[in-house]
Formats: structure tokens, C-alpha cells, sequence
């Protein structure tokens, strides 16, 4: 068994083909993932999709063949020729996967470092694929252990204090452009998180917001969570409010443009639009006085970011690579074959050291010795048979990992497991500090 990933993100690719790349529906991503397990050298496979990233995170048999398949799908499903995804992929295995899932996890892979919304996107990305049935054990035991490590560096080091994220990032270019936002209206388009995200960090700054999106209940639910300031308009005053405010924060998730430049009338005041969303939300050509940015178009913050947490993420990096090394040693220690082994000696090791008193002490003639020593053994063999059985039979389904801690536990094998029992659940129903 290997780990694989492939990973695309706004270090390899910019928004223009990460908008190909992107998975936005439930419906798709069932399919690709449904036709990708269905390749013999594919086990499990879990798919990240966001604004920054698309990663396919898979158990496979062989890593070349599984490899081929990756590239030949993604390529059929984005329309990009399998050449240039190649030129572009990152492609990382075995040590390099987990390390580069824990490293995504714990936000030093993100385009804001620090930013706290990754982990949340992990855990949904599990979430689907394990609902779905599209990976159990294997990448179940990784992703479990991500989660983990991204949690002992958010404890551990001051990376994600304040924390940012591209939501964030566009409401700080905001005030840089205009200075003092407090007071102003902004209008935000869309419900979903960086939606959500975008309205709270301008409602924090004093700004009003009025919330269009095309179900007007869920706009209605977010003004209700975020408190007066917020206000819910509908879809249709989209083309009327963008040329009335100085302000537009967007994020659908739409699968197309939701502006474009037939809805663009010309003002005699500059408005700043922030497109966040993949794929963009925005399609419109130079106006006069009309300021686009894209996810893309906020580097320089986020440049700022990265050097501000540099000293951080060097601990954090620490924490990651030892957490890599700790995760394929734990791996190897799930392996049922030497835990049975060890059982067998212990047991045989017991039998011999009671049967040597037992000729010690006269209970047993010596002659007999070797005729007693075989009959306690194939005791221990019948004894230990369902167990073994039981045990080889559990080890490639989910309970395994608690059961084999268990067993560990109760045979003292390997005692600085037993810190672990009862690791396997499924971590994506807990919430995202």
C-alpha cells in the first residue's frame, strides 16, 4: 500500500486553470472519485477543493499506474491536455504524501499562512469521501493524524493568532485603498464560508452589508447570525446594487460569471470589487473608475503575512516533520502479523519457564519433558487459533486500529501506543477551533 497525492495550487497554477480544475458540485466530484476507485490500482481516494487548491489524496496498490489514471481523469474531466497537468502537477508519495497532507492541514501550504479555514475544508473533504464510501482505513488513519498535527501546531506556535484567511485578506486591501471603511455599505454576494468569512471581518470594521444571494433564505439565515448591521436583498437588485455601492465582495460558488459586463454602467466614483471565489465569480473588462481583484491580485498582503510568521513557521515545519516520522512508525506497529508473533512467544515463553519449575520441583518427570512441552504448545496453538484468526480477518477494516491498540494494551506490546486507544472516530464531526 502507498500513499499518493497530486496537488494543484496557486503556487503551480494560476486562477485561470485552477477555474478548470475546480470541483463544484457534489455531483462531480462523485463521479470523478467513483471513476477513479474504480481503477485497479486505486484503494481510497479523498478530494480537496478549494479557492487555492485541488488535491487528490489517494491509498493506491502501485503508484505509477494509479499515477496514469490520476492524470488521464483529470485531464478528461478539466479539459487540459494531460501534458501541460503534468508540467504543472506536484506529485508527492509514501513519506512526501503525508507529509505534504500535514503540511496542507496545518496551513503552511496556504496561500495566507496561518489561515484557520483549511483544516474545515479537510474535514469536509473526509467527510464526503467517507460518507460516500470512497476511503475507509488507509487515508482514514492520515487524515485522522493530520488533524492531529495541525492541532498541536496551532497550540504550539503563534502561526495561526489573529488568524487570516483570502476573505480576510481582501477586507485588509479594502481598508489599504480606501483607508477608513467604517461607515461605508458594502454589498456581498453569496452565503457560503468565505461569503460568510468576507461579511463578518466588514462588519468588524464598521461596515453595513447587504447580502444578495439566489437562495434568499440562507442570505436571510446569515443576516440573522451576523446582527444589524446586515441587511438581505434580492437576487434580482444584483445589476442595480453593483453600480450603486463602492464596495462588492463575491464568492457563489457558481459554476459560471454571476457579473459580467452587460450589468456594468459607468460611475462617476471609483468602486473595488473583490472577486474570492473559484471560479471567479466576475467577468468584466477595464471600466473607467472600476478596481477587480481576484484571489490572485492580493500576493503582496499575503507576502506580508508569510514574512511576519516566518519565525513561527519554522516551528510549526518541526512539528510537521516529526509528526510525518511518528505517523509511519505507529503505521508499522498497527501490522498485525508481529503482534501475533509476540503473543505466540510470550505464551511459549510462559509454558517453558512453568513447565522447568514444574521438573524442578518433581511435578513432572524429566523424561516427560519434551512430550509435555509439545502438548502445551499445541494447547496455546488451539487456545490462540480464533483469536489469530479473528485478529487477521479485523485488521483492514476501520475498528481495526482500536482493536490492535487494545490488544496491544492488554498484552503490554509496545506500551507507548496505549497513550493512542480508541484514535479511530471520525474527527470531521469536531468542530474547527
Amino acid at each position: 500500500m502507498h500513499y499518493l497525492t497530486m496537488s494543484f495550487t496557486h503556487k503551480n497554477t494560476d486562477i485561470s486553470i485552477r477555474e478548470k480544475l475546480a470541483f463544484n458540485s457534489e455531483e462531480k466530484c462523485r463521479t470523478f472519485m467513483g471513476t477513479l476507485t474504480s481503477c485497479a490500482a486505486v484503494n481510497e481516494v479523498i478530494l480537496l477543493s478549494t479557492c487555492n487548491r485541488v488535491e487528490v489524496i489517494a491509498s493506491v496498490s502501485e503508484c505509477e499506474s494509479a499515477l496514469n489514471d490520476m492524470f488521464d481523469l483529470v485531464s478528461r474531466v478539466s479539459s487540459i491536455p494531460r501534458e501541460e497537468l503534468e508540467d504543472r502537477a506536484d506529485v508527492y508519495e509514501d513519506n512526501g504524501a503525508i507529509h505534504h497532507l500535514f503540511t496542507v492541514c496545518s496551513s503552511l501550504d496556504s496561500l495566507v499562512i496561518g489561515e484557520t479555514q483549511i483544516a474545515g475544508q479537510l474535514k469536509e473533504a473526509f467527510k464526503f469521501a467517507f460518507e460516500n464510501n470512497y476511503c475507509a482505513q488507509k487515508l482514514g488513519r492520515a487524515m485522522h493524524h493530520a488533524f492531529r498535527c495541525a492541532a498541536e501546531v496551532r497550540s504550539r506556535t503563534d502561526i495561526s493568532k489573529s488568524p487570516v484567511s483570502v476573505s480576510s485578506v481582501a477586507v485588509s486591501k479594502a481598508k489599504d485603498l480606501l483607508g477608513n471603511i467604517g461607515g461605508l455599505t458594502a454589498l456581498v454576494v453569496g452565503a457560503g464560508e468565505m461569503s460568510q468569512l468576507a461579511a463578518k471581518h466588514l462588519i468588524s470594521s464598521g461596515v453595513n452589508i447587504i447580502i444578495i444571494n439566489r437562495n434568499l433564505e440562507h442570505a436571510q439565515a446569515l443576516a440573522t447570525e451576523l446582527g444589524e448591521l446586515a441587511t438581505i436583498a434580492p437576487y434580482s437588485k444584483l445589476t442595480e446594487f453593483i453600480n450603486r455601492y463602492r464596495l462588492v465582495f463575491t464568492a457563489t460558488g457558481a459554476p459560471h460569471s454571476v457579473i459580467t459586463d452587460d450589468m456594468v454602467e459607468e460611475r462617476e466614483f471609483s468602486r473595488y470589487w473583490f472577486d474570492i471565489a473559484v471560479p471567479r465569480d466576475i467577468d468584466v473588462s477595464e471600466h473607467k473608475d472600476l478596481h477587480i481583484f481576484a484571489v490572485d491580485d492580493l500576493e503582496e498582503i499575503v507576502n506580508q503575512n508569510m514574512s511576519l510568521r516566518e519565525e513561527q513557521a519554522k516551528i510549526a515545519y518541526s512539528i510537521v516533520g516529526r509528526a510525518t516520522m511518528d505517523f509511519f512508525k505507529w503505521l508499522q506497529s498497527m501490522c498485525v502479523d508481529p503482534i501475533i508473533k509476540e503473543i505466540r512467544d510470550h505464551a511459549k515463553e510462559c509454558s517453558l519457564q512453568e513447565l522447568e519449575k514444574a521438573v524442578k520441583k518433581g511435578y513432572i518427570p524429566e523424561e516427560l519433558q519434551e512430550q509435555v512441552e509439545k502438548l502445551l504448545h499445541h494447547a496455546f496453538n488451539s487456545f490462540l487459533h480464533s483469536p489469530t484468526k479473528n485478529l487477521k480477518e479485523v485488521a483492514e477494516k476501520p475498528e481495526a486500529d482500536t482493536i490492535v491498540q487494545a490488544v496491544q494494551y492488554i498484552f503490554n506490546i509496545n506500551e507507548d501506543q496505549t497513550k493512542r486507544m480508541n484514535m479511530y472516530k471520525c474527527e470531521y464531526q469536531m468542530g474547527v477551533k
